[in-house]
């Protein structure tokens, strides 16, 4: 699928550590030898895992440093042209993981640094220090809380804005229905009551907004999927949009 989606001119890849614990950055290496020269290549760190395959919150310096290290290794690369502090972390002052993103930065290992999932206040105490390249945040057409104060103010500060989830975990793609939400895996994290959007009321309140989209992607020749990313990325702060497939 990656190489498929070289071939079809694609050049940018976001992954992180923790996904598949590892096994999500061995895939991409995989796919990317002798290619790496062609893509821009995302990855985050502050979610470690321990040997028990238990993930926990880090950000303190020396994790975040074996954390890239480890990540170079398993993308079989020297260098990661963007590298994110996954989340927060309350038990480190985010100035002395910003200071290790830096060093990491100084050395060569990393082109540029970002985080995702802050708000306000942490990135204004990272750009206090270094300017913040960039900001993953969740946003879409039904998610919209960071509209407010996070992307007024990554545009002041030029701050680049990678927005992911902008389908809503599949929900605007308009094949989302009652029936196939019952088709998914029993382990499937959309099926637990903590999945805010796959829940009533909110469940059936999206799925007649999607309803609403079809005939307007209709009229631009589109699918209400595409319309949904081209929303996303007409806002003027953002840079790009995180979208994935399978196949």
């Amino acid at each position: 699928t990656i190489r498929r989606a070289l071939d079809r001119g694609i050049n940018w890849i976001d992954t992180a550590a923790v996904y598949g614990l590892g096994h999500g950055e061995e895939v991409v290496g995989r796919a990317l030898k002798g290619r790496r020269r062609e893509v821009f290549l995302a990855t985050k760190c502050g979610l470690p895992w321990d040997d028990r395959r238990r993930v926990a919150n880090n950000n303190h310096p020396a994790s975040i440093r074996k954390e890239c290290e480890n990540s170079l290794r398993r993308l079989g690369t020297d260098y990661i042209d963007l590298y994110q502090i996954h989340w927060p972390h309350d038990k480190v002052p985010v100035e002395d993981s910003w200071g290790a993103m830096i060093r990491l930065q100084e050395e060569g290992k990393v082109r540029f640094i970002g985080v995702s999932n802050f708000g306000v206040e942490l990135l204004a105490r990272c750009q206090a220090i270094h300017p913040v390249d960039s900001l993953q945040p969740p946003y879409s057409m039904i998610n919209r809380a960071v509209d407010a104060e996070i992307l007024p103010w990554c545009r002041e500060h030029e701050v680049g804005v990678i927005a992911y989830s902008p389908l809503q975990n599949g929900l605007l793609t308009g094949k989302f229905s009652q029936d196939y939400l019952l088709t998914l895996a029993e382990d499937d994290w959309r099926r637990k009551r903590s999945a805010r959007y796959f829940n009533e009321p909110l469940f059936s309140k999206v799925l007649g907004f999607v309803e609403q989209l079809g005939p307007i992607a209709e009229g631009y020749g589109k699918t209400p999927a595409q319309l949904a990313i081209a929303w996303v990325l007409m806002h003027p702060a953002t840079t790009a949009a995180i979208v994935g497939a399978r196949t």
